[in-house]
C-alpha cells in the first residue's frame, strides 16, 4: 500500500477523483443489461487510466499492464480498483 505522505505524485485529490469516477462507472456497469453501454464504459475507463496518475495506476493494478483494459476481466478489475481506492482513501484520512 502506498505511503501517501511521502509520495508527492499520489495526492489525496487524485485518489478521490479516481475513486469517484470509477465508483460511479462501476455502479452503472454492474446494473446495466445493455451491451453497448457496458462497452462504452469499458472504453471510457481504458481512456481514463491512460491519463490518470501512472503511479496510482501502478498501485491499484498491482503491476498488471492490462488492468481495467481487458474485456474478459473488466468486471472483476473495476470492482478491485474501487475497493483498493476506497482502502487508500481510508488510509490517507488516518494519515492526515
Amino acid at each position: 500500500m502506498p505511503n501517501f505522505k511521502s509520495r508527492l505524485m499520489i495526492t489525496k485529490d487524485s485518489i478521490e477523483t479516481a475513486y469517484s469516477f470509477l465508483h460511479q462507472k462501476r455502479n452503472v456497469y454492474i446494473h446495466s443489461s445493455i451491451d453497448w453501454q457496458k462497452d462504452d464504459i469499458e472504453y471510457t475507463i481504458a481512456c481514463y487510466v491512460d491519463d490518470m496518475s501512472q503511479e496510482l495506476y501502478a498501485h491499484i493494478s498491482e503491476g498488471r499492464s492490462d488492468f481495467l483494459r481487458d474485456h474478459t476481466r473488466f468486471s472483476e478489475d473495476i470492482t478491485l480498483a474501487v475497493e483498493r481506492l476506497e482502502m487508500y482513501l481510508q488510509k490517507s484520512t488516518t494519515e492526515d
